[in-house]
């Protein structure tokens, strides 16, 4: 896997990536995304904010994610592990329909790791839609501990935390 930041260029395929995973979601009765969020714009500003991250495998976008320091306010409510830490917080985590269930996402949150480290980060945060077993599967096998719950539109969320060594 190739990682590197997404461009511009790439705007389209990115979108159309998410909202094929959103459709496949809905079909699962996850209903965590949807036409409101992720949406273009924001994925555009993502990537212009140089946020936006692609894992590529076989010249195709098999992954991307956003990482930066930006949380809601309902972060708030987490009793961090570490809360005076240095953190990056990882937010629209999305497999590619065509990569899913082939380990890409663990690979990524070690990819994601490593990084953060590189960055001078103390810990990575997160949120997880209480309802998608398949994220939390993810978070509880690579070690984020659950901190907290916050409510948006969607329903509830984990707040996360990983401190990293």
């Amino acid at each position: 896997m190739e990682y590197s930041k997404a461009n511009i260029n790439q705007l389209d395929m990115i979108f159309d990536m998410y909202s094929a995973v959103i459709e496949n979601m809905e079909k699962q009765g996850i209903h965590q995304w949807d036409s409101i969020y992720p949406d273009k714009e924001t994925i555009c500003q993502n990537i212009l904010q140089n946020q936006m991250y692609i894992g590529e495998k076989d010249n195709k976008i098999a992954v991307c994610f956003v990482l930066n320091e930006e949380c809601d306010e309902e972060y708030k409510n987490a009793s961090w592990i570490c809360p005076d830490a240095r953190f990056c917080i990882i937010h629209r985590l999305c497999v590619n329909l065509l990569f899913q269930n082939q380990g890409i996402a663990g690979q990524t949150m070690e990819y994601i790791e490593k990084l953060c480290k590189n960055k001078g980060y103390d810990s990575i945060r997160l949120d997880c839609f209480t309802q998608n077993p398949y994220s939390q599967k993810l978070y509880d096998k690579a070690g984020y501990s659950i901190t907290g719950y916050a409510n948006w539109r969607k329903g509830r969320f984990e707040l996360r935390e990983k401190v990293l060594k």
